[in-house]
C-alpha cells in the first residue's frame, strides 16, 4: 500500500512535472512571442527605409533581456540586416523556412513577420533558454525531493516570471522611447525636404537675380526693334523693305518669346523631374541666357560631341548648373577672357565610387584660378570669396546637389593663375529622349475649319486671335469669362471647339473650364493657352493641350489640328470599350 501510494504519488508528481514543463514551455513560448511582435513593430520604419543602424539598435535593445540567446531582423528576401547572438547561439544567415529544435529541446524559437499596412517587409527571429537540462533531470531524480524539487522549480518559474516581466517592461518602455525617435527622425526628414527644396528656389532666384541687367537690356532692344519697326513700317511703301521690317519684328517677338520661356522655367518652384534628354539641344538652348549673364569681353566657345549620349536627369537643374559655372567664370576673369564648354561620351570610367559609362560636361575658363585651401570648400551651401552682396554662396552647391541627385558626380580642377575646369559627370541611359516635333515653317497645317468659340478677357487679344482664326477659315464667337462660355455652349447653336485662355477674372479659371466642358459635352474638344509658367504646368500635369503665348498663325493651326485628332482619337477608344 506504501509502495502504491509513493508509486502513485510518484506518478501524480511525474504526471504534474511534465504538465508542468509544458505549461512552462507554453508560457516561455507566449513570451517570446510577444518580444518578437515587439521587435517586430518597432523595426517596421527601419526596415521599410532600408535603414540596418537603426534595426540594429533596436536589436541590441534585447542584449538586456538574460534568456534572448539569439535575434535577428530579415528583409523580404529572407536576409539578414540586423541581429546578435551569444552563448554559441546565432541567428541563421539566411531565412528561407522555420528552422527546426530537437525534441525536448531546452531552447524555444520565434519567427514574426514584419508588416506596414498589411504589406509584408520581412521577418524577425528570437532564441530565447528555457533552463539547464541537469536542472530538468534532477525534478525526476526520486520520489522523496518531489515535494522540494516542486517547491524549487516553482520558486525558480517565478522568479524568471518575474525577471521577465520587468524584461518585457523595460523592453516596451524602449520600444516607445525607439518609436517617438522614429516619429522624430520622420519630421527631421520632412523638414530637410522643405529646407532643400527652399534651398533650390534660392539657387535658382540668385541665377535670376544676376540676369536682370542683361535681360532687361535684351528686352529694351527687343522692344525698341517692334516699336521702331512698326512705326517704320507705317511709312515705307516699299514692299521688299516692309517685308524685311516685318520679318524683324516677328524675330524679335519670337527671341523675346523664347527667353521668356526659359526664365519661367527657370523660376518655377518645382520638385527634381527627370526625364531623358539630349545634352547637345540642353547646352545650345543656353546660349541666349549666355549672351544675356555674360558680358560681352567673353566669348563661348561649345564643342559638343556629335555621338553624344543621352541622360537622364532634370534640364531644368542641368541648364541652372552651366549658368552657375559659367556666371562664376564671368566673375573670375574681370579682363575677359575664354570659357569652353565641352561635352563627350566617357565609357568604362572608373572615378572614385563611379563605375560605368557616363556622359562627361567640361567649363573651362581663363580666370584667376582658385588656391588649393579655397578649393576644398568651394561646394558647401553659402560659402563664397565674394565680396558682400555679390554672391551668396549657392551657385556651386547647387552643382553638386544637381550632379549627385542625378547619379553622378562633380569634380574640379583649379590652381592659381591657370584657370578653372569643372567637370559634370551624368550616368548614361540607354533609354531614347522624348521626340521633339517642330512645325515646317513654310507650311500651314491643312485645318478643318468650323465654329469656334473663344473665351479670352483681354480685348486686344482676342481682336488679334479672332482675326488669326478669321484666316484660318474658323468662324469665331468671343465670349470674356468661363460663366459666359458656359451659357452659350447651352445654347443650341453648336460648336466645333473651344479655345479658352488659362488666366481669366472671377470664380473659374480656363483650367476648370475645360474639366467642366470635358463632364458636360465630352465630345467637344478644348484647346487652353497661357504665358503663365505656373498655369502651363498645372494644364500640362493635367494632360490637357496647351498653346503658350505668344503664338503666330501655323502654331495655332498646327495646334488646333493636334487637339482635334486628340478628341477623334479619346472618342474611338471610348466607343470600342
Amino acid at each position: 500500500m506504501v509502495l502504491g501510494s509513493a508509486l502513485a504519488l510518484l506518478l501524480a508528481g511525474l504526471a504534474f512535472a511534465f504538465y508542468g514543463e509544458s505549461l512552462y514551455r507554453g508560457q516561455k513560448v507566449r513570451d517570446v512571442t510577444v518580444q518578437a511582435q515587439i521587435l517586430a513593430d518597432t523595426v517596421t520604419a527601419a526596415v521599410a527605409f532600408d535603414d540596418h543602424r537603426a534595426a540594429q539598435e533596436y536589436v541590441d535593445a534585447l542584449r538586456d533581456s538574460p534568456l534572448i540567446e539569439a535575434a535577428g531582423v530579415y528583409d523580404q528576401s529572407g536576409a539578414l540586416i540586423a541581429g546578435y547572438g551569444r552563448g554559441g547561439a546565432s541567428p541563421p544567415a539566411r531565412l528561407q523556412a522555420e528552422p527546426r529544435l530537437p525534441a525536448f529541446s531546452a531552447h524555444v524559437q520565434v519567427i514574426e513577420p514584419v508588416a506596414q499596412d498589411g504589406h509584408p517587409l520581412g521577418r524577425v527571429y528570437l532564441r530565447a533558454r528555457l533552463e539547464q537540462l541537469g536542472a530538468r533531470l534532477a525534478r525526476y531524480s526520486g520520489a522523496g525531493l518531489l515535494i522540494v524539487m516542486a517547491a524549487i522549480a516553482l520558486a525558480v518559474l517565478g522568479s524568471a516570471q518575474a525577471a521577465l516581466s520587468r524584461a518585457n517592461a523595460e523592453l516596451e518602455r524602449r520600444a516607445r522611447d525607439l518609436s517617438q525617435a522614429n516619429a522624430d527622425l520622420h519630421a527631421e526628414m520632412a523638414e530637410r525636404e522643405r529646407v532643400e527644396a527652399s534651398l533650390r528656389q534660392s539657387q535658382k532666384m540668385e541665377a535670376l537675380g544676376r540676369l536682370t541687367g542683361g535681360v532687361a537690356h535684351d528686352f529694351n532692344n527687343l522692344l525698341m526693334v517692334i516699336s521702331g519697326g512698326l512705326e517704320v513700317m507705317e511709312r515705307v511703301k516699299d514692299p521688299e523693305r516692309r517685308a524685311k521690317l516685318r520679318q524683324g519684328v516677328f524675330d524679335a517677338v519670337g527671341r523675346g518669346a523664347g527667353l521668356t520661356r526659359q526664365l519661367l522655367a527657370f523660376s518655377r518652384r518645382t520638385a527634381l523631374k527627370a526625364e531623358v534628354v539630349d545634352l547637345g539641344e540642353q547646352i545650345e538652348a543656353l546660349r541666349v541666357l549666355f549672351d544675356r549673364s555674360l558680358r560681352e569681353d567673353i566669348s563661348v566657345d561649345m564643342r559638343i560631341a556629335p555621338d553624344l549620349w543621352p541622360v537622364e536627369t532634370d534640364p531644368s537643374e542641368l541648364q541652372l548648373a552651366l549658368l552657375n559655372i559659367a556666371v562664376n567664370a564671368r566673375d573670375a576673369m574681370p579682363e575677359g577672357g575664354a570659357i569652353v564648354i565641352s561635352a563627350q561620351n566617357a565609357p568604362g570610367l572608373a572615378e572614385g565610387e563611379l563605375r560605368g559609362d557616363f556622359v562627361r560636361l567640361s567649363v573651362r575658363d581663363q580666370g584667376s584660378g582658385i588656391p588649393a585651401e579655397v578649393l576644398a570648400k568651394v561646394f558647401e551651401p553659402f560659402f563664397t570669396t565674394k565680396a558682400v552682396g555679390k554672391g551668396t554662396g549657392l551657385g556651386l552647391s547647387q552643382v553638386y546637389g544637381f550632379a549627385r541627385a542625378s547619379g553622378g558626380d562633380v569634380r574640379i580642377d583649379s590652381a592659381p593663375g591657370n584657370g578653372t575646369t569643372v567637370r559634370i559627370l551624368l550616368p548614361r541611359t540607354l533609354k531614347t529622349p522624348r521626340a521633339q516635333v517642330a512645325a515646317d515653317l513654310n507650311e500651314t497645317p491643312i485645318g478643318h475649319p468650323g465654329a469656334m468659340l473663344l473665351v479670352e478677357d483681354d480685348d486686344e487679344v482676342a481682336h488679334v486671335v479672332s482675326g488669326l482664326l478669321g484666316e484660318l477659315g474658323w468662324t469665331v464667337r468671343r465670349v470674356s469669362g468661363a460663366a459666359q462660355a458656359l451659357d452659350v455652349l447651352d445654347e443650341p447653336a453648336g460648336f466645333d471647339l473651344v479655345l479658352s485662355d488659362m488666366i481669366m477674372p472671377g470664380e473659374m479659371g480656363g483650367l476648370q473650364l475645360a474639366r467642366e466642358i470635358g463632364q458636360r459635352y465630352p465630345w467637344l474638344p478644348v484647346l487652353l493657352t497661357t504665358g503663365y509658367s505656373d498655369a502651363a504646368a498645372a494644364a500640362t500635369a493635367e494632360g490637357m493641350r496647351l498653346l503658350v503665348k505668344p503664338y503666330d498663325s501655323r502654331a495655332l493651326a498646327q495646334a488646333l489640328e493636334e487637339v482635334r485628332g486628340d478628341k477623334r482619337a479619346q472618342l474611338r477608344r471610348a466607343t470600342r470599350n
